[in-house]
């Protein structure tokens, strides 16, 4: 059986990035991981209204110095269209997302909009990504990482994965 995907395994991935601040608005794909970090002393949570703020926030962090990451959902990262084109894209931002993938399902089969949209979406914008499924997948968050401050662009990781409790 898969390991499922931990708040500590995915804490651990972004302090061993040099993660800053977590500019957040909980979903229900990353909800897991809220009481974890609002208990971490290591990374400053940022919450936000609505999911078009994050981006802009993240780049106000990065301007400061920080190394801010983005946790917010597929129909979030919808609304964020145009922060997402006209802050990161244009301004190489080396941001990681960590997108939940809501409605996302192994075999394809969706009739959740969002779902059959976010992929789509991502190669529309030129937009690379990684999907975490299981514990096992955790180290894609520091692939991606280290991909966006090598690239100095946005990468993506669609959070596909059930959370089932700490293992």
């Amino acid at each position: 059986m898969e390991r499922s995907l931990t708040p500590t395994a995915v804490i651990a991935e972004l302090k061993k990035n040099g993660v800053t601040h977590v500019v957040w608005l909980p979903d229900s794909e990353t909800g897991f991981l809220y009481k974890a970090l609002t208990a971490e002393n290591g990374l400053s949570l940022v919450p936000v209204c609505r999911e078009g703020e994050a981006v802009p926030i993240a780049v106000g962090l990065w301007v400061g110095g920080a190394r801010p990451v983005v946790i917010i959902q597929n129909t979030g990262l919808l609304e964020s269209g145009d922060s997402v084109r006209g802050l990161a894209l244009d301004a190489w931002l080396p941001l990681v997302m960590l997108v939940g993938y809501r409605g996302w399902t192994r075999h394809g089969v969706t009739a959740d909009s969002a779902a059959r949209l976010t992929e789509p979406t991502l190669h529309a914008w030129g937009l690379d990504y990684y999907l975490v499924e299981s514990g096992a997948d955790v180290g894609r968050i520091s692939e991606a990482c280290q991909q966006a401050q090598r690239e100095s662009r946005p990468i993506v990781v669609l959070v596909g994965a059930e959370y089932a409790g700490e293992q």
